[in-house]
């Protein structure tokens, strides 16, 4: 998964248009794109569109970003929307792994009262949005099957220390919040998911998106999230590997094959060792070339 869309969960006509804006998954919104007032609304109309779009094929992942443990509000989203089997939950302000481990407490029983397949509802966190979750990055790894991938956010987390801003004159991360995305990172990769980077909020601003792009994938990240349609494409393309890198891979991974068990194998002049091939892997997967 490369990309993942925000789409306001009141907002028919926007969830529409999302479908045909290449993500590979819509994020629709039940908490901060939706107020209070219209929460059981958005409740409602997201359930619409996932019995409407979930039995096609010709569609992207939908996932459903429910509100936070702490609200009493996700009870009644996960009872309107888990009938609807969407492909995953996102659920912001986790706290640890013990959060996740609640929220599939949560996901069975919604499950069984609705009589739907059980486990196959993936999670996926905000994992950074208060202080207390920062250090608890290390904590979800065996906290469900469930868990698919983590990201980070740094608006709410800017609140929740007291920050000015979280980016510099220059439109880069303040040091506090890249040490948050890198723990992140380092966190999803101890859990064994997919690092997904945050947004970028300036959406008119494609060359900022684009580099912020480029340096995401260089260090790690697999995909990121969006808030507007028209960052799609440049996520898809800077997260997608050229031929070079494809081709790069595949001879790592044959190369591995043929030789058998060992932990280094030679490829013009070079000695490729182990975790060259986990990189190898993770660019075929990435290409959609090895699962």
């Amino acid at each position: 998964m490369r990309s993942y869309l925000f789409v306001p969960g009141d907002s028919p006509r926007k969830m529409e248009k999302a479908l045909t804006a290449g993500a590979d998954v819509l994020l629709i919104d039940l908490e901060d794109s939706v107020s209070l007032a219209q929460k059981e609304a958005a409740r409602k109309i997201t359930g619409t569109f996932l019995k409407q779009h979930i039995p096609t094929t010709d569609r992207p992942s939908l996932y459903v970003r429910v509100n936070a443990l702490d609200t009493d509000l996700t009870d009644d989203d996960l009872a309107m929307i888990v009938p609807c089997q969407p492909d995953g939950i996102m659920l912001p302000k986790s706290q640890s792994g013990k959060s996740i481990t609640a929220l599939d407490v949560k996901l069975k029983a919604a499950e069984a009262v609705a009589g739907v397949p059980l486990d196959r509802i993936k999670i996926i966190p905000v994992a950074t949005e208060t202080a207390t979750a920062i250090f608890n990055l290390g904590t979800y790894g065996g906290s469900s099957p469930r868990l698919s991938a983590m990201t980070w956010g740094a608006e709410d987390l800017s609140a929740d220390i007291g920050a000015e801003s979280n980016r510099d004159e220059a439109g880069a991360f303040t040091s506090p919040f890249r040490l948050v995305r890198d723990l992140c990172l380092i966190g999803a990769a101890a859990a064994q998911v997919d690092p997904v980077d945050g947004v970028y909020i300036n959406f008119r601003d494609s060359d900022g998106l684009r580099q912020e792009c480029i340096e995401a994938r260089r260090d790690g990240f697999v995909g990121k999230m969006a808030i507007h349609p028209a960052q799609v494409p440049i996520i898809n393309e800077v997260f997608t590997p050229d031929d070079t890198a494809i081709e790069k891979a595949r001879r790592i991974v044959e190369s591995f094959s043929q030789a058998g068990d060992v932990g280094v194998v030679g490829i013009d002049g070079e000695m490729i060792d182990r975790p060259h091939l986990r990189r190898a892997e993770t660019t075929l997967r990435r290409a959609g070339l090895m699962k």
